[in-house]
């Protein structure tokens, strides 16, 4: 039976692979990279490549690259304008496993973080094992939100409080006093600006792990458009931004 390995290589630093994800890469026999055709391919792609030549013998594996299909925006619904995307890049894992793979040999797929968060990979070979024959396996990485808050030197939690995981997407619909311990991911519009409150900390991560690395935290007011402009610069620079955040109310410290 052919096998996939979903493999989290962390968010930037090729040093946050885990003993486990190498030792699996010496499992894989094709590994499958998509091209966004993109500024971001250059980096992200780049990433992946070193990781294999830093690993891996030359002519011990082979990479076959596919082009990324576009999302195309629509007058539907978010959810099923990505779920139509997820589709079709499902279809080419698809192709992938099925010409590309012949019986008893493994594939690996390199995932920007860690597989279970904020990731779409899981849910499409899921769907795709229900028909092709194939079994798959998911190696843990670190996650840019556990990065994020090594690098500002704070903890995820604090004592007795639960902790919101969101997107910018849905950052609009909290109102400010109801914001105790949010991380924001996928938030590449300073969505954080729109909201006003002198009691919120936030610490802010872009290019996490990577040469490009940037961080800025402090009073929400007081820092925002800092960060804005961090970002803007960011964007100007290399054309794309992944970033995340923590906003935080101030406990009477």
């Amino acid at each position: 039976m052919k096998k996939i390995y979903l493999i989290g290589i962390g968010p930037g630093d090729k040093d946050y692979l885990t003993i486990q994800a190498v030792e699996t890469l010496k499992k894989v026999d094709v590994f499958f990279l998509l091209e966004k055709g993109e500024r971001k391919d250059k980096d992200l792609l780049g990433v992946r490549r070193e990781i294999l030549e830093r690993h891996l013998k030359p002519g011990t594996y082979r990479v076959v690259t596919a082009k990324m299909p576009v999302r195309k925006k629509s007058r539907t619904a978010y959810s099923e304008e990505v779920a139509k995307w997820r589709g079709e890049v499902a279809n080419a894992i698809g192709e992938f496993i099925e010409n590309e793979l012949s019986d008893g040999q493994s594939g690996g797929i390199l995932i920007w973080g860690d597989p279970g968060l904020y990731d779409g990979h899981l849910e499409m070979l899921r769907k795709l094992s229900k028909k092709i024959d194939f079994s798959y396996e998911v190696i843990p990485g670190l996650s840019s939100i556990q990065v994020l808050a090594a690098k500002h030197k704070i903890p995820l939690n604090r004592i007795s409080e639960p902790i919101l995981i969101t997107t910018a997407r849905h950052l609009k619909e909290y109102n400010p006093s109801e914001i105790k311990n949010m991380i924001v991911v996928l938030d590449s519009h300073a969505s954080f600006n729109d909201i006003d409150d002198e009691d919120i900390d936030i610490y802010w991560g872009g290019y996490l792990g990577s040469e490009d690395e940037v961080l800025l935290s402090g009073r929400l007011n007081a820092v925002k458009g800092e960060i804005k402009k961090a970002i803007t610069e960011a964007k100007r620079k290399k054309g794309w931004i992944m970033d995340a955040y923590i906003l935080r109310r101030r406990m009477g410290e």
